[in-house]
């Protein structure tokens, strides 16, 4: 069944029991990042990193490095996304698709690359900000992908960055943003908390 964008928003829940005797093939979890990555980035940077955990013995890895959440090993596939830093330095060759198609002029593509690199070099702060932001963008699209393909999904914080890295052998310029259980809905999930008013959250200027 398709179901549109708003009731993807509004049916999403964050889940945590999910059915364990229940897989996703290769494909569906390459549908997934296929998603992800159609989120925006600064300057089409598409500055992020995605590990799909998925055999019993990675899953029990991550496990111990994010306190035990048994979500983790239950959930078809359990995503460590990551932002990167050093953007700047991959946006040449990130746009060259761009230009090839036609859809960026050369120089624009290079006025970009001139205009990340002289924000973000040498600004590790900027850099950070810009990974996190482009992994958190990146998560929020794969939990609505799932969504919309029939799955639930529970995002994370609760893990320990300097262990997943250590684990997953990620760079020094991957930074460890969410994890992500994605899988098939076991009983026992709460229904979408209700959330503030919009009076509360909400200024029209």
């Amino acid at each position: 069944m398709t179901i549109t964008i708003k009731q993807a928003i509004e049916q999403r829940i964050s889940a945590n029991m999910f059915d364990p005797a229940k897989t996703l093939t290769t494909a569906q979890i390459e549908e997934l990042v296929t998603l992800a990555t159609r989120a925006p980035t600064a300057f089409n940077f598409q500055n992020w990193k995605f590990i799909a955990v998925q055999s019993l013995a990675a899953k029990e890895r991550l496990k111990a490095v994010a306190y035990g959440q048994q979500k983790i090993v239950d959930a078809a596939v359990t995503f460590i996304v990551c932002g990167k830093l050093e953007a700047h330095k991959g946006l040449a060759n990130a746009l060259k698709p761009s230009v090839a198609s036609g859809l960026l002029e050369q120089s624009m593509a290079d006025a970009w690359v001139q205009m990340a690199h002289d924000g973000h070099e040498g600004n590790p702060e900027r850099q950070r900000d810009e990974a996190v932001r482009s992994a958190s963008m990146g998560a929020m699209t794969l939990m609505l992908a799932a969504e919309g393909m029939g799955l639930v999904s529970g995002p994370m914080i609760g893990f320990d960055p300097a262990g997943v890295a250590k684990e997953f052998n990620l760079s020094a310029n991957d930074i460890p943003a969410m994890i992500i259980a994605v899988g098939y809905s076991a009983p026992g999930n709460w229904p979408q908390k209700p959330r503030l008013p919009v009076k509360d959250v909400l200024t029209i200027v």
